[in-house]
């Protein structure tokens, strides 16, 4: 039967209930008490009183729950909220007793699955919650394509890596999911200032390498009056950190001087190499200059 026009096959988005065998269909709308229903546990994803919030409380207390929830059963009684937090929240806000429903039975796994692809469509997320909802999904894709069904075969995921699994229908590429993944790595108030948008997500992808110790350091130079790292700070940090040389005034050393970008010094070349051997490597060369300079920076501030 020759294809239907319209949309490659090869191209068509894959869904993960093929993988899960999750039943898109299954489950009732049912009216449940707020008082039933319980967070989902690690829930990703915040609540905030904010303006949004606001909005949506005042629709609610004029139009009800327009579309239901969905939970599964809870082993200690009640139901375990997938997607409906916010709703549930602007609903108690708004003086309701009970909400809209759809219960489905959902193994853990599953459950995961569907609660980070129904909360990804609101409009305004911040990258700590991407970050471990991300995880999250990758986690328990892992676990599945570790213990397939006997005989189970799921042609349109083989070859994937997890994270382009993760990527599917997120308009993100498998590589984005990585980098979103490692702002897990980053102290609380690191985070905080990346979704604040202080931190901005590429220096702070490259600052989830270094220690928890040092990322503190780190946070002291900032409270301290240090501006916050940039792309090529953020790097110098991370080599610093894989040296074992990433200490307070190493790092207060690179942020005592400008980006890059703000900056424009050039050191030509026939300048510096009567200083090196020809056998030695680019980065030994820039080992040499840093660490001289570094040397330099220390005798300056003791002097």
């Amino acid at each position: 039967m020759p294809a239907k026009k319209g949309l490659p096959e090869r191209s068509k988005p894959k869904k993960l209930c093929n993988l899960f065998d999750i039943d898109e269909e299954a489950g009732q709308v049912v009216e449940v008490e707020l008082s039933e229903l319980h967070g989902f546990r690690n829930h990703p994803f915040k609540v905030l009183d904010d303006e949004k919030m606001e909005q949506m409380i005042e629709s609610v207390r004029e139009n009800g729950i327009i579309h239901p929830g969905l939970a599964r059963p809870r082993d200690q009684g009640g139901y375990e909220l997938i997607s409906g937090h916010r709703r549930k929240h602007a609903a108690e806000a708004a003086g309701l007793e009970t909400m809209p429903m759809v219960i489905r039975d959902l193994t853990d796994d599953e459950a995961i699955v569907v609660m980070v692809d129904a909360n990804l469509q609101r409009e305004e997320i911040q990258p700590s919650e991407k970050a471990f909802a991300y995880k999250m999904k990758l986690e328990a894709i892992d676990r599945k394509m570790g213990r397939p069904k006997k005989g189970q075969v799921v042609p349109e995921f083989q070859g994937m890596k997890s994270t382009e699994i993760v990527a599917e229908g997120t308009g993100e590429s498998y590589k984005q999911i990585q980098r979103y993944i490692r702002l897990t790595e980053l102290i609380p108030d690191l985070l905080d200032m990346t979704d604040q948008k202080k931190l901005k997500l590429n220096p702070a992808v490259e600052l989830s390498y270094i220690t928890e110790d040092e990322q503190k350091a780190l946070l002291e130079e900032i409270r301290e009056g240090s501006p916050i790292p940039s792309l090529y700070q953020a790097k110098q940090i991370k080599r610093l950190s894989s040296e074992g040389m990433c200490t307070k005034e190493a790092i207060h050393a690179i942020l005592a001087v400008a980006p890059v970008k703000d900056r424009s010094v050039t050191i030509k070349q026939e300048k510096i190499m009567k200083f090196f051997s020809s056998d030695m490597s680019d980065k030994e060369i820039e080992d040499t200059i840093y660490r001289v300079l570094e040397e330099w920076y220390m005798s300056q501030k003791g002097a």
